[in-house]
């Protein structure tokens, strides 16, 4: 019995269509993944063994095997625990395979098949629209982030008997209502602002003029003077960011798994990293590569201590 669910991974900051292929056979009882998994993705099969009894499903006792295509792509966390669930209880028909057509699915399962949230939500949610997929079903936790995004069905699930109920149509799931760019700006709240900042006038008329031209400024003063306060009162000047400057700003968060709990990001990002920062978590990279910290406050603030001998 063979079904096929469909899912996305990460590359970069753009979702990455992964087709999830369920097989099961006779055999010896076995779970195998296939398609260059990584060892959260391996781990999947305790995770999702435990969740299919701790509902109620009988896990089968065949040789199941899953291939993740294309093959030849590194497959990365946890988000495949639930499209590879969903892919056994087709085999399973406990959920109609029909049903998951032009479905992308995604969502990491716990132990007692609730869904915890996954990192870029968002660009996974632009890039399933762009390919012409009709509807997602992803972790009610990532609801607020992807709510800026139309044209398609998002569907928020607390738990996998959700899923099944929804899939099956017993139940369904109503879909995330769309917000307006315009009505979150109105939700801003800045956490620094030059209206409460006292003195510092030859400050406060160097960073205007700096906002004003899109200029670097050098800070030159003893610990305490104020240079840091200053630094994070910047955004609060500058002009809102664009509805596409907040789309990818915030994806490169989402990217990172800092996404704001408000979801889009309106506020421009203010980035402070410690003077002893590597240069990894500066510019991004590693063995499963991130964005740093200067990607992160694209569109926004970057302010960086130099520390000087005397």
């Amino acid at each position: 019995m063979l079904a096929t669910t469909l899912c996305y991974g990460l590359g970069g900051i753009e979702g990455v269509q992964i087709t999830v292929e369920v097989n099961l056979s006779a055999g010896l009882p076995m779970f195998d993944i296939v398609g260059l998994p990584d060892a959260a993705v391996k781990e999947a099969r305790e995770r999702i063994r435990a969740a299919l009894k701790n509902r109620g499903y009988a896990f089968p006792g065949d040789r199941i095997t899953v291939n993740l295509a294309p093959a030849d792509l590194k497959k990365e966390g946890p988000a495949f625990d639930l499209p590879i669930a969903i892919g056994i209880l087709a085999c399973t028909r406990k959920v109609n395979p029909a049903s998951i057509a032009d479905t992308a699915i995604l969502g990491e399962l716990a132990l007692d098949g609730m869904l915890r949230p996954v990192r870029g939500a968002l660009p996974i949610a632009i890039s399933a629209r762009g390919h012409g997929v009709k509807q997602m079903i992803l972790p009610a936790a990532n609801a607020r982030e992807v709510s800026c995004v139309d044209g398609i069905r998002l569907i928020p699930a607390q738990n996998l008997d959700q899923v099944v109920r929804h899939l099956s149509g017993a139940e369904p799931i109503a879909p995330i209502e769309t917000v307006g760019y315009q009505a979150l700006l109105g939700q801003r709240v800045y956490a620094a602002d030059f209206k409460y900042v006292k003195g510092q006038k030859s400050a406060k008329r160097a960073l205007e003029i700096a906002a004003a031209g899109g200029h670097n400024v050098l800070m030159v003063g003893p610990p305490g003077s104020g240079k840091t306060l200053m630094a994070r009162c910047v955004p609060s000047i500058l002009p809102d960011m664009t509805f596409d400057e907040a789309l990818v700003t915030t994806r490169i968060h989402s990217v990172a798994g800092c996404a704001p709990e408000s979801g889009l990001l309106t506020e421009r990002p203010f980035r402070s990293p410690h003077h002893t920062a590597s240069h990894v978590s500066l510019v991004g990279g590693g063995l499963h590569a991130t964005p740093g910290e200067i990607s992160k406050a694209h569109n926004g603030v970057l302010r960086y201590c130099v520390t000087r001998c005397a």
